[in-house]
């Protein structure tokens, strides 16, 4: 009880608010471009997934499991910590003493667009294969080769029935951007934690992120749903 009289959470919105809303610009950037780097990504793992290379099936099918089977964020540690001295320990065969870098943010983004990529991947490639394969059928007979056929008939069509399920990542991904957090990187929870170690507001500063989260995350959720309706009104 006495810890319950003594909340205060009027500091604690006077201080941490402030800061948190100078982090909500991080948390768009690694969720814009993530996002981004994650469709473009899916994109064409899908469209490898079902050429007729073997190599390249194969190789991405044992990408795609390493990625769907471990954490996103050991990925995130790894992405921050490990690849710059990969990459540095490679270059270092023609370029002794370099040393590559990357920031923080970078590095979550990465991460966040890699994960999620592997994903979205998947869904593509299913709705590719739930295409009328009669489709294809007259566009070649029409004239059209294998790719005109592929990138202007069927990945837009799609493309278009993913809209909804693209939605869904996104609010995922808005959310999961607090891991970025363990890279260093000063979003939402990194300053957070920051604040509530040095006032020792933890139940005001940790209650306040949570309600930003769902100030963040609620309307963009509602908005997919509108999205997804419009999405089976024109289907």
């Amino acid at each position: 009880m006495d810890i319950l009289s003594n909340l205060d959470f009027g500091t604690a919105l006077k201080f941490l608010v402030p800061s948190l809303k100078a982090g909500l610009w991080v948390v768009v950037q690694a969720t814009v471009f993530g996002f981004f780097l994650a469709i473009i990504l899916g994109l064409f793992i899908a469209i490898g997934r079902i050429s007729k290379i073997k190599i390249l099936r194969g190789f991405l099918l044992v990408f795609l499991e390493f990625i769907r089977g471990t954490p996103l964020l050991v990925q995130l540690v790894y992405m921050y910590y490990v690849v710059p001295l990969l990459v540095s320990i490679i270059v270092q065969i023609w370029n002794p003493g370099y040393q590559f870098k990357i920031s923080s943010l970078v590095a979550g983004t990465l991460g966040l667009g890699i994960n999620y990529g592997c994903y979205i991947s998947e869904v593509i490639r299913s709705s590719i294969l739930s295409i009328d394969g009669g489709q294809t059928e007259a566009a070649l007979a029409l004239g059209l080769t294998s790719n005109q056929t592929m990138f202007r008939i069927i990945i837009p069509q799609a493309l278009r029935n993913v809209i909804p399920v693209f939605g869904n990542y996104l609010v995922m991904m808005l959310k999961d951007t607090s891991l970025l957090a363990y890279v260093s990187v000063s979003e939402l929870l990194l300053r957070t934690q920051s604040y509530a170690s040095q006032s020792f507001l933890t139940i005001e500063s940790y209650t306040i992120l949570a309600g930003f989260y769902l100030i963040l995350s609620l309307p963009l959720s509602q908005l997919v749903k509108l999205v997804e309706k419009k999405m089976l009104k024109f289907n």
